[in-house]
C-alpha cells in the first residue's frame, strides 16, 4: 500500500509552507560567471520502487532500507530551468544549514529521502548529505523567488502534497505491481485530467516508471512543460512494489559517509 501523509500532518505541515510571489528578476551569479534568470520551475518525482528495484547491498541513508519512508513517488529534485532544456547550477548563495530546515526535517526525510549510501560532491566540493547537494547545484539558483533553504524546501514539499500524483494514480486504480503493465497513455491521461496539464514520465530499461516531472511558473502556477523532453517510455509501463531491504549490522556506512566529508 501507499504510505501517504496523515491528514493530521498535514495540518501540521501545510500553515507552515509559505507561498512566495514572483520577485524582480536579477542576474544569478554561479562563480565568476553571470547566469541569466531561471524560467520555471521542475518538480521531479521518483518511483520508489524503481528506485528500489536493484539494490542489493544496504545502509542507514538509503530509503531502500527503511519502511518509514513514503512508497510511491517522492521528490526527487526542484529545480530552475530555461526553456531551452539547460538549467543554473552552482549559483552563488548561502552555505547549506541543516539548522534552517530543522523544523521540516521529518517531512524531508520521509517525501524527499536519499536512494544512495555515499553522497555526490556538488559543486567541486564533497558536501553532507542528498539535501545539500540539492541546496548547492539547484536550489541557490531559485533566487529571488525563493531566497533561502526553508522557502526552497518547504516549498517542494508544499507542491508535492497539493499536486499528490501518488494518490491521483491511485483514485485512478493505478497500483504498484510487480507484474501488471498499464498504458501509458492512460497514466498520462490519468494526470492530465486532475492537474490540467501533462506530464513528462521517464522509465527505466523497458518498463518501470522511473520519474514524472511537473512544472510551474515563478509564481508557482502550474504548467505545461516545455516540449525538449519527449517521454521514451514504452506503450506500456509497470509501478513496482518497493521492496524494503534490510540493513546489515556490521557495517559503519555512517563512518564511510562522513570520511568522505573532508
Amino acid at each position: 500500500m501507499f504510505a501517504m501523509a496523515s491528514l493530521p500532518a498535514r495540518l501540521i505541515i501545510l500553515p507552515l509552507l509559505l507561498l512566495f510571489g514572483t520577485c524582480n528578476a536579477n542576474l544569478i551569479r554561479g562563480g565568476d560567471t553571470p547566469q541569466k534568470p531561471f524560467d520555471f520551475f521542475v518538480l521531479a518525482l521518483s518511483w520508489s520502487g524503481t528506485s528500489c528495484s536493484s539494490v542489493k547491498d544496504c545502509c542507514p541513508t538509503n530509503a531502500c532500507c527503511s519502511s518509514e519512508v513514503a512508497t510511491g513517488f517522492t521528490i526527487n529534485g526542484f529545480w530552475p530551468d530555461y526553456n531551452n532544456g539547460s538549467w543554473p547550477s552552482c549559483c552563488d548563495g548561502p552555505k547549506y544549514d541543516q539548522n534552517s530546515i530543522s523544523i521540516i526535517s521529518g517531512f524531508l526525510n520521509t517525501y524527499w529521502p536519499s536512494y544512495d549510501c555515499i553522497s555526490a560532491p556538488a559543486c567541486g566540493r564533497f558536501i553532507e548529505s542528498d539535501l545539500a547537494f540539492e541546496w548547492d547545484t539547484h536550489g541557490k539558483c531559485a533566487s529571488p523567488v525563493l531566497s533561502n533553504q526553508y522557502e526552497y524546501f518547504s516549498t517542494a514539499l508544499m507542491l508535492y502534497f497539493k499536486y499528490n500524483i501518488t494518490e491521483i494514480l491511485l483514485k485512478a486504480g493505478y497500483v504498484p505491481s510487480n507484474t501488471v503493465k498499464y498504458p501509458l497513455k492512460d497514466i498520462t491521461s490519468a494526470i492530465k485530467n486532475a492537474l490540467g496539464v501533462t506530464p513528462i514520465v521517464k522509465c527505466n530499461g523497458h518498463s518501470p516508471i522511473r520519474e514524472i516531472q511537473i512544472c510551474f511558473d515563478k509564481t508557482l502556477q502550474i504548467e505545461e512543460c516545455p516540449t525538449y523532453a519527449p517521454s521514451k517510455c514504452p506503450s506500456r509501463v509497470k509501478l513496482p512494489i518497493k521492496n524494503v531491504t534490510q540493513v546489515p549490522e556490521t557495517t559503519n556506512y555512517l563512518s564511510f559517509r562522513g570520511s568522505l566529508n573532508w
